[in-house]
């Protein structure tokens, strides 16, 4: 079974933070005070974390991170799909985040673009609300043939 639970800005994260410094090696940060983060659990064991704030105008996502031995389950694909839900239900206009080169593709999927590349190599993405689609048809835009 796969669940996950939602903490809002301020709450108890301890769980989300202990997968945070596992996987990305960062614990704590201002902008947990700001931020909504989830927790995925797969077969009751903690599994997955990310969260969204706002700043600038846009919705953020960020710290997405899989256990490594939960890795190749889904989990990182639904862990954003939540924080795009998310958004999404705060009728975000703007998505926006930042990542390495190496894992792009992963948010292209889903209709990030790249919208700039920054001098330590990290790439900043961006979702249009418009252009948003949590359809199960990996990627397709709202007006798609295959939706029904």
């Amino acid at each position: 079974m796969v669940e996950g639970k939602w903490f809002a800005p301020g709450a108890e994260i301890g769980q989300a933070l202990a997968i945070r410094q596992a996987v990305l090696g960062r614990g704590a940060d201002e902008l947990d005070k700001l931020s909504w983060n989830v927790l995925v659990r797969h077969e009751g064991e903690v599994a997955a974390t990310g969260r969204l704030w706002w700043q600038d105008g846009a919705f953020w996502l960020g710290d997405i991170a899989v256990l490594p031995e939960k890795r190749g389950l889904g989990l990182g694909d639904l862990t954003l799909r939540l924080l795009l839900f998310k958004a999404e239900s705060h009728a975000a206009r703007l998505m926006k985040l930042a990542c390495p080169a190496d894992v792009v593709p992963f948010f292209e999927r889903l209709g990030f673009r790249t919208e700039e590349t920054r001098e330590n190599g990290m790439v900043v993405m961006l979702l249009r609300g418009e252009e948003l689609c949590l359809d199960s048809c990996k990627g397709c835009q709202k007006d798609c043939q295959n939706r029904k």
